[in-house]
């Protein structure tokens, strides 16, 4: 004899044990999906931020009047307190590539310092969709005359921030490049505190 929903109480499901926690991820509830009963694990429909971490440069580098890609000292931050959410990004000559798709929020950082004399500097924001050419997103341009500039050192910070649609985690990738006008600035970076850097954090699916 076949069992049929009619033969079944609505409640062979007691309850009679508490989940007093969060579920984990691998824990599973019954949805009727057209009219089909499957499972569905947590992980799958639960909410929140699944994935947010920040970054940061290691030590100090000159800014040239040239180009220059922000492309060594990088590492995941370890300042008091901190702790990254979901799987990390990887990172390849300053070249970043993310975990999953999704719809993702950098938020970038630097700290940059300038001698004698009015200097400007440049911070941007690239990415690609191809994993080949790479275009603007964000920038800043900063200058140590904003601030007073004069014979004695000056400090002064640009932010930046893109939204990345990441359809193709091959392809859809981001990086930084500076740019000093008039002569060589100072970006810091350290590996203690967070100088130069940026927060990711996933929003959302595609």
């Amino acid at each position: 004899t076949s069992v049929t929903a009619a033969k079944l109480n609505n409640d062979i499901i007691s309850g009679s044990t508490e989940l007093a926690t969060a579920p984990a991820d691998t824990d599973e509830f019954l949805v009727s999906d057209a009219g089909t009963l499957k499972r569905i694990d947590y992980s799958l429909i639960k909410g929140g931020i699944a994935n947010a971490q920040q970054w940061r440069i290691t030590s100090a580098f000159t800014v040239g009047t040239s180009v220059t890609d922000v492309d060594s000292n990088w590492e995941i931050s370890d300042a008091t307190g901190y702790a990254t959410i979901g799987t990390a990004l990887t990172e390849s000559s300053g070249i970043f590539s993310f975990p999953t798709t999704g719809i993702w929020l950098i938020m970038a950082y630097a700290n940059f310092r300038g001698n004698a004399g009015s200097r400007g500097v440049g911070w941007n924001l690239k990415a690609t969709t191809n994993n080949s050419s790479y275009g603007f997103v964000s920038s800043a341009e900063v200058s140590n005359s904003d601030f007073g500039g004069s014979n004695n050192t000056t400090y002064h910070a640009g932010a930046i921030m893109g939204m990345f649609d990441v359809t193709d985690t091959t392809q859809v990738k981001f990086r930084f490049t500076t740019q000093a006008t008039g002569d060589t600035q100072t970006c810091d970076g350290d590996t203690t505190r967070n100088y130069t850097g940026f927060t990711a954090i996933r929003l959302g699916d595609t």
